[in-house]
C-alpha cells in the first residue's frame, strides 16, 4: 500500500484538533487506513537549515486514489467525523463562455491516444500545498498510472501558454524545446539521450523510445507545452506564483485518464478562489469517437438492497440510519423513493474505488465501526475437495507408494519444446500463445506434460539411474466455445529413463493406476478355461465389456513398433483417453538424453 507523508502539527490543524500518537492510530484504524510512523521523536533530517517538522506517515490503501495527499487525507477524516460535509465539486464556465480546447491528431493513436484536462483558476499556493500538488502527480505516476505506461500528468502555467491546443504525434527530430528546468533548446532525440542516466526520468523513456513518432502538445503559437510521457517544457512551468494551473494528462486506457484527471482537479480545487470549482476543457478527438468534455465531475447513483447491507453486516438498520452513516464515508444517500427497500447513494467522482454494493457495505461498516458489530453465528461447513482434484490425488498417491518421484514443472514452455522436439505438427489451434513472451523458454502453455518431464529429467541426467519421474496436472488447449477462449484438461503423466527402455515399468504403472480407478484391462481372449460348466446366452450383437486396451500407433514422437494408444470404454462409450511409448531417438536428441525413455500420458477429465 503506498505511504503518504504528511506534517503532523499541518494535519491536526487542518483536522482541528491535537491528538496523541495513540488517539490518531486509533482514529486512522477506525477509517480503514494505517498509522506506520510517528516521528517527532525520532532523529529527522536538517531542510534549508532547519529540522524537518514532524511527520506522520500514513498507510492508504491502493485503491483510495483521493487520499494520496494531504488534502485528500484532511478532507476525508473531517467528513469522517462530521466536522465537514461532503463537497459539492462542480464545473464552472470560464468568464469568457469559450471553453479551452485540446484537438487531437489521429497520428496519435500509433503512441498514446487519450487525452484530458481540467483548469483551476485563481489558485494561492503556499510552498507545502505546491509542494503537495507536485507529490501527488508522483504517487499518481508510480500507483495508478503504471509508471506512466497508462497515464502522464502535465501541468502548466496557463498564463505563459494560449488555446487552443492540438496533441499531436510527430517525428522525434521536429520536436525542440527546453525540457523542464532546463534552459538549452533540444530536439527530443538529443532530449532522450540527456536524459539516458537520469535516476528519475531515465525509467520512462523506454515507453517510447522506439516509437516512430513522439506525442506532443502545442500551445496555439506552437510552443511546446509537454512531451508525455517524459517531461514537460520550462516555459511552461508552474511556480508559487501561478495562478491558473491548466491541468493535461495523456494515457493509453481510458478509465484510469478519468479517474486521474478528476483526482488532480478535485483534490486541489480547495486552493481556487471558488473552493471545489473546475473550469472543463473540450477535448476534440473525432476520429476515434472521444470528442467530450473534461473532467466528468457528476455522481455516479447506485441502488442497494437494504437487506442486503444489514445481512452482511449483522444489524437491523433502517434506510434513513444507513443513509446517515454513509455520509461519514463522502457518499450521499437517500431511502429510495421507489422501493423502500433500496437506498439510492450517490457516489462523488473523487470515489473511484467504489465499484459496487460490496463496497458501500464495506463503507457502512467502516463508518458503524467494526468493532460495534454484533458478533455473528456462523453456519459450520465442511470443505470438500473438488471431484477432480480427489482423482488428481489418488493417482499421485498411488504412483508415490509405487516408487515413483513427483515433479512440478512449469506450465510455460517454449514452441518447440511443445512441438518441434516431440516431432509433433502444430495445427494453430493448439496452444494458447503468449502476445509478448519475455524469453523463448517461455512462448506458449504446454500442451502436454511431456516437455516438463523430459526437461526435468535432462536436468537431472547425471543422477544414478533409473530415473522415475511423474506429474498431474493441467494442460491447457484452445477451444473457441468457451467464453475464455481455452479450457485446462487435468493430465497423468510419467517418464522412465534408464539404460533399459522400461517399457514394460511405464506399463506396469498404467496397470497400477487404472486397477486403482477401478477400469479392468479388456483383451480380446474375454473367456477364460474353467472347471464348471456355462451356460451361454448367444447374442448378435453383444456389448462390449467397459474397461481399457491398448491399440498400436505410428506416431512419430516414438520408436516404431514401441507404441500405443490407450482407449478407454465408459458406460459403452470408447474414448482414446492417451499414448504409452518409447520415446523417438530424435527426440531423445533434441533434450540431451542419452539413455532411453518410456513415457506414458493419460487424461484423467476422461475418468469423472
Amino acid at each position: 500500500m503506498p505511504t503518504i507523508s504528511v506534517d503532523k502539527y499541518d494535519l491536526f490543524k487542518a483536522l482541528g484538533q491535537q491528538y496523541t500518537t495513540e488517539e490518531f492510530e486509533e482514529l486512522c484504524f477506525e477509517f480503514g487506513i494505517e498509522l506506520d510512523e510517528d516521528t517527532e521523536n525520532e532523529e529527522r533530517p536538517i531542510v534549508n537549515g532547519e529540522q524537518e517538522p514532524p511527520q506522520l506517515k500514513i498507510e492508504i490503501p491502493a485503491n483510495r486514489y483521493d487520499m494520496l495527499c494531504f488534502e485528500g487525507i484532511a478532507l476525508m477524516l473531517n467528513i469522517f467525523r462530521g466536522k465537514q460535509p461532503t463537497p459539492n465539486f462542480k464545473l464552472v464556465q470560464p468568464a469568457s463562455g469559450d471553453l479551452h480546447t485540446i484537438t487531437v491528431l489521429e497520428d496519435t493513436s500509433k503512441v498514446r491516444p487519450l487525452v484530458g484536462g481540467a483548469i483551476l483558476r485563481n489558485v494561492k499556493f503556499t510552498q507545502k500545498s505546491y509542494d503537495s500538488f507536485i507529490a501527488l502527480q508522483d504517487k499518481l505516476h508510480q500507483n495508478l498510472a503504471r509508471q506512466r505506461t497508462l497515464v502522464a500528468i502535465g501541468t502548466h502555467d496557463l498564463d505563459t501558454i494560449k488555446g487552443p491546443f492540438t496533441y499531436e504525434a510527430r517525428p522525434p527530430q521536429d520536436i525542440v524545446f527546453a525540457p523542464l528546468n532546463q534552459t538549452k533548446k533540444m530536439t527530443a532525440e538529443e532530449l532522450m539521450a540527456f536524459y539516458e542516466k537520469d535516476r528519475h526520468l531515465g525509467r520512462y523513456l523506454h515507453i517510447i523510445r522506439d516509437k516512430p513518432l513522439y506525442p506532443v502538445i502545442y500551445d496555439a503559437n506552437r510552443v511546446v507545452c509537454s512531451m508525455p510521457p517524459i517531461i514537460n517544457s520550462d516555459h511552461s512551468k508552474i511556480t508559487l506564483d501561478s495562478k491558473n494551473i491548466f491541468i493535461e494528462c495523456t494515457a493509453t486506457d481510458a478509465t484510469k485518464l478519468e479517474i486521474v484527471v478528476s483526482m488532480m482537479a478535485t483534490m486541489f480545487s480547495v486552493y481556487s478562489e471558488q473552493p471545489f470549482t473546475v473550469e472543463p476543457v473540450k477535448v476534440i478527438s473525432d476520429h476515434n469517437g472521444q470528442t467530450r468534455i473534461t473532467p466528468n465531475l457528476s455522481s455516479r447513483t447506485e441502488k442497494v438492497e437494504v437487506a442486503y447491507l444489514n445481512d452482511c453486516l449483522g444489524l437491523a438498520l433502517s434506510a434513513e440510519e444507513i443513509s446517515k452513516l454513509l455520509s461519514k464515508m463522502a457518499l450521499t444517500a437517500q431511502p429510495c423513493a421507489q422501493d423502500p427497500s433500496l437506498v439510492e447513494v450517490s457516489i462523488p467522482p473523487t470515489r473511484a474505488d467504489i465499484l459496487q454494493q460490496c463496497d458501500i457495505m464495506e463503507d457502512l461498516g467502516i463508518a458503524y465501526g467494526f468493532n460495534n458489530l454484533p458478533r455473528m453465528s456462523l453456519n459450520k461447513t465442511v470443505g470438500s475437495p473438488l471431484t477432480l482434484n480427489k482423482l488428481a490425488d489418488i493417482v499421485r498417491l498411488e504412483c508415490g507408494m509405487a516408487g515413483w518421484a513427483e515433479v512440478m514443472p512449469l506450465i510455460l514452455c517454449s514452441h518447440d519444446e511443445n512441438f518441434a522436439w516431440l516431432n509433433r505438427p502444430d495445427d494453430g489451434t493448439t496452444a494458447v500463445r503468449l502476445a509478448n513472451p519475455k524469453t523463448a523458454e517461455y512462448q506458449i502453455v504446454r500442451t502436454s506434460l511431456l516437455p516438463g518431464l523430459l526437461k526435468t529429467i535432462r536436468e537431472n541426467k547425471y543422477h544414478s539411474v533409473p530415473i522415475k519421474v511423474f506429474e498431474t496436472s493441467d494442460v491447457v488447449f484452445k477451444d473457441a466455445a468457451r467464453e475464455r477462449k481455452a479450457r485446462n484438461e487435468r493430465h497423468f503423466a510419467a517418464a522412465w529413463y534408464g539404460k533399459t527402455s522400461g517399457f514394460e515399468e511405464v506399463h506396469g504403472l498404467l496397470d497400477r493406476v487404472m486397477l486403482t480407478l477401478r477400469q479392468g484391462f479388456v483383451t480380446r481372449d474375454e473367456g477364460l478355461a474353467s472347471d464348471k460348466s456355462l451356460d451361454f446366452e448367444v447374442r448378435q450383437e453383444p456389448a462390449p465389456r467397459d474397461g481399457y486396451w491398448l491399440e498400436p500407433v505410428d506416431e512419430p514422437t516414438f520408436f516404431g513398433g514401441r507404441a500405443a494408444a490407450i482407449y478407454l470404454r465408459l458406460n459403452g462409450k470408447a474414448v482414446r483417453i492417451g499414448e504409452i511409448g518409447v520415446l523417438h531417438p530424435s527426440v531423445l536428441d533434441k533434450f540431451e538424453l542419452k539413455y532411453p525413455v518410456s513415457t506414458l500420458e493419460v487424461n484423467l477429465e476422461v475418468l469423472l
